[in-house]
């Protein structure tokens, strides 16, 4: 039974395939480097997805055995971004394969055009994803009691950006949620509110249904101060994008009004984020259990990022690894916070940490020459 040193209870390793498998659409990110989408002539080529990059983290930096439920058109780029995932370390072996029209009329895969940002200019995404494989795919393309009754999975990540692709695809979550809690699989969600994915189906109210919805099946629920008013509506006057908000308790409030109306939430937590410039941001992260109440991970203020993308990404693996090797509440938050913060510190969607180093920086490790 959960307790407050370990606020969730997983089902034991020696009963699953996997320690955490991830549903949600696997980019191409075309990333410029130093200069900008409109004027650059080279690209360099990863692979990332917001729930995918979870996944990825808790294989490649924390050695847990992943893999990703997704699809791809059958063509050179779906073999590319394919190719990555196994670089990964993820097992790509419950990827869905879509036929290749040759010219994209009917399915396609996504891409991801982003750049970095520094200084006063902001980091920029601008994706390509419109009638992509994974928008396409509908419940029943999984064999979702296989998956986590057969084989056996402990976590199930997925998460607001695979829900808002489509019409589908939040029934896709849904069917897969039900799923792995009827089989005893713990559900995390990161809500990872995306304006421009809604914007043309419904905007903010549309977002809020559907997650909304999906809520009620979500074990660990993840987001920043943004997603959880965006993609739930709890709106806490006061509350800004800072963190000496956390100075009147305006994420505490928000928390514990989301965590009152979905009592299913065993845990629920949140990155903070102050931007002084692309390239310089306030960074922390709180984190409530029931049993436990609140804990805070160490605040780090001005720390310098290269890349700013898929630091929440790695905040959810380093917070949900810490939850899986059975910490308590404030050290899996300070892996979470940690993790996140060394990910930024390197290009690309995912992490290129070890945790040697994670664990190093959350003992309050600091930038010293390692020798």
């Amino acid at each position: 039974m959960p307790t407050a040193a370990t606020p969730i209870e997983f089902r034991p390793a020696d009963e699953c395939a996997y320690d955490a498998v991830a549903l949600g659409e696997v980019m191409l990110r075309l990333d410029p480097g130093e200069s900008r989408i409109r004027t650059a002539r080279t690209f360099t080529a990863w692979e990332g997805g917001g729930e995918y990059n979870v996944v990825r983290g808790l294989r490649r930096v924390f050695g847990h055995r992943t893999a990703v439920v997704t699809a791809l058109a059958d063509n050179e780029v779906g073999h590319l971004v394919e190719g990555l995932v196994l670089a990964g370390g993820v097992d790509a072996s419950k990827i869905v394969w879509r036929p290749y029209d040759g010219v994209g009329r009917s399915v396609r895969n996504g891409l991801n055009f982003t750049e970095r940002g520094f200084g006063v200019r902001g980091a920029l995404g601008v994706s390509d994803r419109g009638h992509t494989a994974a928008a396409a795919l509908r419940p029943d393309d999984v064999d979702w009691d296989h998956l986590f009754g057969t084989l056996g999975v402990r976590v199930l990540h997925t998460g607001g950006i695979f829900a808002g692709l489509s019409e589908t695809t939040p029934e896709v979550a849904e069917a897969a949620m039900k799923a792995a809690r009827r089989h005893g699989t713990v559900v995390s969600y990161d809500l990872n509110y995306r304006p421009s994915l809604w914007k043309d189906v419904g905007g903010q109210e549309r977002a809020q249904e559907v997650n909304r919805a999906l809520a009620r099946h979500v074990d660990i629920m993840i987001g920043n101060e943004e997603d959880f008013t965006a993609s739930l509506g709890f709106d806490v006057p006061g509350v800004d994008a800072s963190l000496s908000a956390l100075e009147t308790n305006g994420f505490r409030q928000m928390i514990e009004h989301a965590t009152k109306e979905f009592s299913n939430f065993a845990v629920a937590a949140t990155t903070l984020r102050t931007v002084r410039t692309a390239t310089v941001n306030d960074w922390g992260a709180i984190a409530w259990s029931r049993d436990v109440g609140f804990v805070e991970a160490t605040h780090r203020e001005r720390l310098e990022i290269l890349d700013r993308v898929g630091g929440g990404d790695s905040f959810a693996s380093g917070l949900i690894h810490g939850l899986l090797t059975g910490s308590d509440l404030k050290r899996a938050v300070e892996l979470g916070a940690a993790h996140g913060a060394l990910a930024m510190t390197t290009p690309g969607d995912t992490s290129m940490a070890n945790i040697a180093e994670v664990e190093r920086f959350a003992d309050g490790g600091n930038a010293r020459v390692v020798r």
